[in-house]
């Protein structure tokens, strides 16, 4: 083996490990294998034509190379980014360990009690700050957060507000424009009317169902709301409200003057501005609001023993789960990053927060007295940190520009005479003497700062926060870097992550995210960019981006591409925009409905819906192909409306269809576009392509395939590539390229700081690693489904008997036998130190598996020996030999306190409960709670630690 080939590391299975395997899937060689797996007519002809594949050290000096060329200058710009400080024990501990990172969404919370609660401690930092009594544990980012808001507010209008078809949403003129592009771009295909203008002036009408301002405003202007949202109240109509987080440590909440949702971003608590993002939104309401909340919410149930649990609540409303009835366009959220905030608090409490608002809100009463004293005429008179400046007439902006980007400073440049600025936590009193010299050189005086700078209050009192924040024991205990690194470790004990075994979930790819990708991410010429920085200053960025949508057009076989949408379902709703678009420019625009199989992704659906499409669904056959001929039946009977198809492929039963190229026919000839779900395509990469299949569209999972870390439910990247055709309509930015088109997200390339991890994956495995990487997973998948086929049973096989990338494990029948389900199961794979597959996704009753290429022959064997464990097991209760409720299945997961408790009372021994297979007597993971009670959860949700105590 050649170390020094990344390949090499990435992929697990060695070429002897090859011979092995392929006796047991019944081939002579892998391509055989391939050719089996993959349909000949939709197989690319040559090799993908990319760069030459790169060592980790080569890669290392390139990015390195690439990182020199942006230039980190002191941004004052805001709007929605601020330097901060992300602090060492945080970065170290949480963003750069792969215990945080590499883990799964919580959604088995016997193996997930560790993330529950640091995310419930963001919750509860969420709750306190903003006034109000239910948060989800983040969303995006502040733009789309703003969307959910307004959807859900239509979703849940009053009855007299639907009788009257009220459908107006109000945006006050001073919300940031990135967030006015986002719910533009949302709320058109609802039937929903946007209206701007002032609030102070705003007239309301029966049409009027919520209204949304910002606080402070888009100008840093700190606005008294009260009268508006008293008047809305009283009228009926819901008030949401932008909310700078660190502004409320000072300000009065909005929770406590009646508005009925905050949103905004944490991304100023310790979180980078990674040239606009990842960093994780925040969205808090009232209780009335519970069912309706987007996103995910940690609320604390009981386990079987009464003991205090952490889950994930409600997860009904899930996106995936709910499809057509789906109102949010959430299927993720910013877990690593809110886990990071959610720890800055605890870090610093509520006395270090308020250091930092009040040290940062007097730099800016300071600097606001001073640039008048030199002749500057502010207009906000109230602010928190943000300040708008008009020039004297004798100023130019471009003279003022001049001297800034001498000082390497950028600040805010309106059309007008007009130039703002936003102070951060990062700045010190020399910044301030910097910033004194830059606006005293553009008046032709000098200035010397030569004073301390008082700490005090410039707004007026009547918005001066009364009430206490972060009261939970949690932000009172972990103030040393020596308690916080112990709370952090000891959180991450108590939880499964890549770190400790293979996660074999179905249609999640979890896979390695190799050390050597994630190091640019703590650069700081990665990091300290601003989304609106000058292009001169991002040719890093700009350079990294362009070679990085090349690489990916060339994967992918599409001519154009965006990198704006932050996760698939963004993605999903991104490319679905772009086709109404296009479909709108030829005259078009009146074909409203979505060919939807019956296996597709549970987001398709959901997306298509928001998207303002009506969906019909195709019917399976009984081995989980598209049945082609009601497919074509139902393209013909829709055929003058017919938008769209949306298929997942290999589809979501894990095989590959043999008659996509026909349903892509089929498609265009009623007049259609093909939009694939690109979920699974690490089953594709350097052997077929969506633009070789027939595809128009496909959004990438950028966190599955292309090796973005999971976060533990986040974050994600989920660019779309099309065709030629489609290119005009890919999403734009108001602020960067001055058009609002389809604008999906805050930032113009999304979560564009984990970019760097995809393009070191693509770097670093070049055309040939790619390419097997794919063959591997295929191989890894039918290795396993060889292996169980006798036991379990595969629910799906394509037409030559052989499974994609990831199989389907048969569990229904047995329920009939021995009362064991695949729930049981799931929860007794973490007594051996494994994460559950996929549970009853896309077919109930069953369990999905994805192996992925990065695992060892040896992992995958443990992983069969387990399951051979558990079959046998099954067959003990199947036989009488085991109890039928008091077995190991049904009482599954074991925790530490019951298994070393004084009193044993199963019929089974405690060996058999936690050490079933000797070689866990060496790497035993231990779970603290038992089967946590999901029911009790639901019906008595606590969403934050104050509400428990």
């Amino acid at each position: 083996m050649d170390t020094n080939k990344f390949v090499n590391r990435h992929v697990g299975i060695s070429s002897d490990d090859i011979q092995e395997m392929l006796k047991t899937v019944g081939t002579s060689s892998l391509d055989e294998l391939i050719e089996q797996t993959i349909p000949a007519n939709i197989r690319i002809k040559s090799p993908l034509n990319l760069p030459e594949a790169m060592t980790e050290r080569e890669l290392a000096e390139h990015l390195a190379e690439l990182a020199s060329k942006n230039e980190v200058f002191t941004s004052y710009i805001g709007m929605g980014w601020y330097d901060t400080v992300c602090p060492a024990p945080i970065q170290r501990n949480v963003f750069e360990n792969p215990v945080w990172y590499t883990s799964y969404t919580p959604y088995q919370a016997e193996i997930s009690q560790g993330r529950l609660e640091a995310l419930l401690n963001f919750q509860t930092m969420v709750c306190e700050l903003t006034g109000l009594p239910l948060t989800n544990c983040s969303l995006l980012d502040e733009a789309s957060a703003g969307a959910e808001a307004a959807t859900m507010l239509y979703a849940t209008r009053s009855r007299a507000q639907v009788k009257e078809e009220a459908n107006v949403l109000f945006v006050d003129e001073n919300v940031f424009a990135s967030t006015l592009a986002v719910i533009n771009t949302r709320m058109k295909p609802q039937g929903i009317e946007v209206v701007t203008g002032n609030y102070k002036t705003f007239n309301f009408t029966e049409k009027i169902f919520a209204a949304i301002v910002q606080f402070p405003n888009g100008n840093g202007s700190i606005e008294d709301y009260t009268s508006f949202t008293a008047e809305a109240n009283a009228k009926g109509i819901r008030v949401a409200v932008a909310a700078d987080l660190l502004s409320l440590v000072l300000l009065t909440p909005p929770g406590e003057w009646g508005a009925d949702v905050v949103f905004g971003t944490t991304q100023r608590f310790g979180i980078p501005m990674f040239y606009g993002g990842p960093s994780a939104a925040f969205f808090a309401t009232k209780e009335d609001y519970k069912r309706n909340l987007p996103g995910r919410v940690i609320g604390i149930s009981k386990d079987a023993y009464g003991h205090q649990a952490f889950r994930l609540a409600l997860q009904t409303r899930e996106q995936h789960i709910k499809r057509e009835k789906a109102t949010s366009n959430i299927c993720t959220a910013q877990a690593l990053l809110a886990t990071m905030a959610g720890f800055y608090a605890v870090y610093h409490g509520a006395e270090g927060l308020r250091n930092i608002a009040g040290r940062v809100h007097s730099y800016t009463g300071f600097l606001a007295a001073e640039l008048q004293k030199l002749g500057y005429k502010q207009l906000n008179k109230d602010f928190f940190d943000t300040l708008t400046i008009e020039l004297p007439q004798n100023v130019s902006i471009d003279a003022l520009r001049e001297i800034a980007l001498e000082c390497k400073v950028n600040l805010r440049y309106y059309d007008s005479e007009l130039v703002g600025l936003s102070l951060d936590e990062t700045t010190l009193p020399t910044d301030i003497g910097v910033l004194l010299y830059i606006f005293s050189g553009a008046v032709g005086k000098d200035y010397v700062l030569d004073k301390e700078i008082e700490e005090k209050t410039y707004f007026d009192p009547k918005f001066a926060r009364q009430s206490e924040i972060l009261q939970a024991d949690v932000f009172k205990k972990y103030r040393t870097e020596t308690e916080l690194m112990r709370y952090i470790t000891r959180l991450g004990r108590r939880d499964i992550s890549l770190a400790h075994s293979m996660i074999s979930l179905g249609s999640c790819t979890m896979k390695l995210n190799s050390a050597s990708s994630l190091f640019a991410l703590s650069n700081g010429q990665f990091q300290n960019i601003h989304p609106y920085a000058p292009e001169d200053q991002v040719e890093g960025y700009t350079e990294l981006i362009e070679n990085l949508t090349t690489y990916l057009k060339e994967i992918t076989g599409f001519a154009g591409y965006s990198l704006q949408p932050n996760s698939g379902a963004s993605g999903e709703y991104a490319g679905l925009r772009v086709i109404r678009s296009y479909l709108e420019s030829i005259g078009q625009g009146h074909r409203d409905i979505v060919l939807l199989p019956s296996s597709a992704h549970g987001t398709n659906p959901a997306s298509a819906i928001q998207c303002g499409y009506s969906t019909v669904t195709v019917k399976c056959d009984d081995n989980g192909n598209i049945d082609l001929e009601d497919f074509r039946l139902k393209a013909e009977e829709n055929k003058d409306r017919l938008a769209a198809t949306m298929i997942t492929y290999p589809s979501t039963h894990g095989i590959f269809e043999a008659d996509i190229k026909e349903m892509c026919d089929i498609i265009h000839a009623c007049g259609g576009q093909v939009y694939m779900d690109g979920a699974n395509m690490n089953a594709q990469v350097g052997l077929t392509n969506p633009g070789t299949i027939g595809a128009d569209v496909c959004h990438l999972n950028l966190h599955k395939t292309f090796a973005i870390p999971h976060g533990g439910g986040g974050p994600g990247v989920g660019p779309i590539g099309v065709g030629a055709h489609l290119i005009p309509f890919l999403p734009s930015h108001p602020e960067v390229w001055g058009d609002a088109t389809n604008t999906v997200s805050a930032a113009p390339f999304g979560s564009a700081g984990v970019l760097p991890i995809t393009y070191a994956y693509i770097r670093m495995l070049g055309t040939e690693g790619l390419t097997t990487a794919t063959k591997i997973a295929i191989l890894n998948a039918n290795y396993l489904a060889g292996k169980l086929k006798d036991t379990y049973g595969i629910v799906y096989t394509g037409a030559t008997g052989r499974v994609g990338h990831e199989l389907i494990l048969e569990c229904r029948k047995l329920k009939e036998t021995s009362g064991i389900d695949e729930g049981d199961i799931a929860k007794r794979l973490m007594d051996f130190g494994y994460h559950a597959p996929t549970l009853s996704f896309p077919v109930h009753g069953t369990l999905m598996i994805e192996p992925t290429e990065s695992e060892s022959k040896a992992e995958l064997d443990r992983f069969l020996e387990v399951l051979d464990c558990i079959w046998k097991e099954i067959k003990e209760v199947e036989e009488g030999k085991a109890d039928k409720t008091d077995n190991v299945l049904k009482n599954a997961p074991h925790p530490e306190y019951e298994v070393t408790a004084d009193e044993w009372n199963h019929s089974y021994p405690r060996s058999k409960a936690a050490f079933p297979l000797e070689w866990l007597h060496d790497c035993k993971f231990w779970l603290n709670v038992a089967r946590v009670d999901n029911a009790y959860g639901d019906r008595n949700l606590i969403p934050t630690l104050c509400a428990c105590q």
